[in-house]
């Protein structure tokens, strides 16, 4: 198929599919977006810091979590080396602990470094919402108590 041919193919598929969004991610009808503002939604962006600081929070708990967690494992396998000299299963069984280990390890970092961010998050959002409700006064719009 020639370099033209195929930009024509292209072309007309684009035609035939050309992708409709709505913001709300609902469709209108016929599949298609309602640009009417009767989206389905209620036409008011909202946001509110609680989901960015409870994740935040279960981040903090995971750090903590995850360091007892290795304390425990690393209890549980005390003593076993005695018990177990001369068997197979001794090997396999310390290159589990040190797996484990080190994935608990990475997985209490990653917390660490997620959850300042997360907090920053909300403040962030709350700081942004403050500001656009403060722009907003500003509007007139014709036809609304506000802009009679």
């Amino acid at each position: 198929m020639a370099w033209d041919e195929w930009e024509q193919v292209k072309a007309q598929v684009a035609e035939r599919h050309t992708a409709r969004l709505q913001l709300n991610g609902l469709p209108g009808e016929g599949g298609r977006a309602d640009l009417s503002g009767g989206g389905g939604g209620a036409g008011t962006l909202r946001h509110k810091g609680g989901p960015w600081t409870k994740a935040a929070g279960t981040a903090d708990g995971l750090q903590t979590s995850t360091i007892t967690a290795k304390v425990d494992l690393r209890k549980a396998h005390d003593g076993i080396s005695s018990g177990l000299a001369g068997l197979s299963s001794l090997g396999s069984l310390k290159s589990v602990l040190t797996s484990w280990d080190e994935r608990l390890g990475r997985l209490r970092e990653e917390c660490s470094s997620l959850e300042p961010k997360l907090r920053q998050v909300a403040v962030d959002f709350a700081e942004v919402d403050a500001e656009v409700a403060e722009r907003t006064k500003a509007v007139v719009v014709p036809g609304t108590r506000r802009g009679e």
